[in-house]
């Protein structure tokens, strides 16, 4: 992996000397595992001046898995005075290195750090790297969609445990443990973020924050959870029924709402418009008359984080690539009532190759549990 993380170092360090930039300083936590294979707390890169990258840490890299596991071609410098910044200390090298100008994450920055960056070497001239390092990030290689490939497989057996249980009285806040708890069991590093487990009048709600509601018989019930596997994160949501026959109205939203998310689905394909993804789910709910109700978007980018580019939302620009992960993730929810969500996690693909890749496969059937 080595090679590669020196490979995506080198495709910066040549886009920052073609704005003019002789160095970038890369702050944000997961753009620095993006490209030094970890992220120790408080790390900063420094990309340049000169052949060599560096990597400053406020102390030894600990080795444990939330961290990732370093580049080890990566010079380190760990720093010697405690409460030191990170980002100042990558500053100073390189306005000793005698670089003119240096490339900064404005986004990610406060004003104070920002200002100390430029105390520390006032005559270095700070630019602004934009998203350079996230639009860098978008398009995943195949190493990195193996990552998310497995953190899927561990979703789905999560998921498909806890169906085989007993879930009548069981709490929201319950359940949601008991996923986080099986997603370590299969090997994940963690949850990818906080579970969701909504039931009855909670259920299909965006990430509703689990409560101690129990679970009633005809309820329905809602899950969305994702599993953190090497620091890549999937997500995975379904929603159910608990008892041995659906009501009409059920059957009929989520035969709405699997309809929403399979036109998402099919219209994932290199080339086409973020908005015209989203357009395809949200037309078919806006036509039931549940336009009002429903989120800003019907899906996001996965990867590093869980919420990344590209945004599927009606006024986001640019075109899907091949090889870029993405969620579609329409629901609906009925205030007092319910409703109803489905998420899957898919890897955009042309049709050659057999067109839109579903990493997350557990059944979209309405099952009564």
């Amino acid at each position: 992996m080595s090679d590669v993380y020196a490979a995506r170092r080198g495709l910066l360090r040549d886009r920052c000397a073609a704005a003019g930039n002789a160095a970038a300083l890369i702050t944000r936590p997961a753009n620095v595992r993006y490209l030094a294979g970890g992220s120790p707390r408080g790390a900063v890169l420094l990309v340049g001046p000169g052949a060599e990258d560096m990597l400053f840490t406020v102390g030894p890299p600990t080795g444990e898995v939330d961290e990732g596991r370093l580049d080890d071609r990566l010079a380190v410098s760990v720093l010697p005075t405690p409460g030191a910044d990170a980002a100042v200390a990558a500053a100073d090298l390189a306005g000793s290195a005698k670089a003119e100008s240096l490339a900064v994450e404005e986004h990610h920055l406060t004003v104070a750090r920002y200002r100390a960056l430029g105390s520390v070497a006032p005559r270095l001239r700070l630019g602004d790297l934009g998203t350079a390092v996230e639009q860098q990030r978008l398009v995943k290689d195949e190493e990195e969609i193996a990552c998310l490939r497995i953190a899927a497989e561990i979703a789905d057996q999560a998921l498909g445990e806890l169906l085989e249980s007993i879930l009548v009285g069981r709490t929201e806040r319950h359940l949601a443990l008991e996923l986080e708890r099986r997603l370590v069991d299969h090997g994940a590093d963690g949850p990818a973020f906080p579970t969701s487990v909504g039931t009855g009048p909670h259920s299909g709600r965006s990430r509703h924050r689990p409560s101690d509601r129990r679970v009633e018989e005809g309820d329905f019930l809602s899950v969305c959870l994702g599993a953190n596997y090497r620091g890549y994160r999937c997500e995975i949501g379904r929603t159910f029924v608990i008892g041995t026959s659906p009501a009409d109205w059920q059957i009929e939203l989520y035969d709405l709402v699997f309809a929403a998310q399979r036109a998402g689905r099919e219209a994932l394909l290199p080339g086409a418009a973020y908005r015209d993804v989203d357009r395809a789910a949200r037309s078919v709910l806006d036509s039931a008359g549940h336009g009002e109700a429903l989120a800003p978007w019907t899906g996001h980018g996965v990867g590093l984080e869980i919420d990344e580019d590209p945004q599927l939302a009606p006024t986001a620009m640019g075109k899907l690539d091949a090889c870029v992960p993405v969620t579609v993730e329409p629901g609906v929810h009925l205030p007092g009532r319910g409703g109803v969500r489905i998420d899957d996690t898919l890897v955009v693909r042309p049709e050659a190759d057999g067109g839109p890749e579903l990493l997350t496969i557990t059944t979209k059937e309405l099952l009564a549990l």
